[in-house]
């Protein structure tokens, strides 16, 4: 993060922790009124004052990241499986025990036509 982002992140957390406690003062003020409810209801300010500190905060943030890298499913599922698999974040979800193991049966297959393509049966 530079130090820009983290200023605006910082400035818009103020902001919201004021707007959070001006919610709480106010709420503890008209408590003990017994006005109608729209009166109860928070002040328009307090509402923006939110809002605006929640935009600042996610400017900051989004500012501060890092930049995205372009992401290739494939060439990434193609690295996963040269290296058999072990690197997979997905491997639990894919050794479900009780369940048809896909690889093994394919494996099995391209084993079988490869040894029978020969002593096919003929008609």
């Amino acid at each position: 993060m530079s130090f820009i982002s983290r200023i605006i992140t910082l400035f818009g957390l103020v902001l919201l922790a004021h707007a959070g406690y001006s919610a709480h003062e106010h709420t503890v003020l008209y408590s003990n009124v017994h006005l109608s409810s729209a009166s109860s209801a928070l002040p328009h300010d307090i509402v923006i004052e939110a809002l605006v500190s929640l935009l600042v905060v996610s400017t900051g943030l989004v500012l501060g990241a890092e930049k995205l890298k372009p992401v290739s499913w494939s060439e990434w599922a193609k690295e996963v499986e040269r290296q058999g698999g072990a690197s997979n974040p997905y491997l639990r979800l894919e050794e479900r025990y009780g369940f048809w193991d896909v690889r093994a049966k394919r494996k099995e297959f391209t084993d079988w036509i490869q040894s029978g393509t020969d002593s096919s049966v003929k008609a």
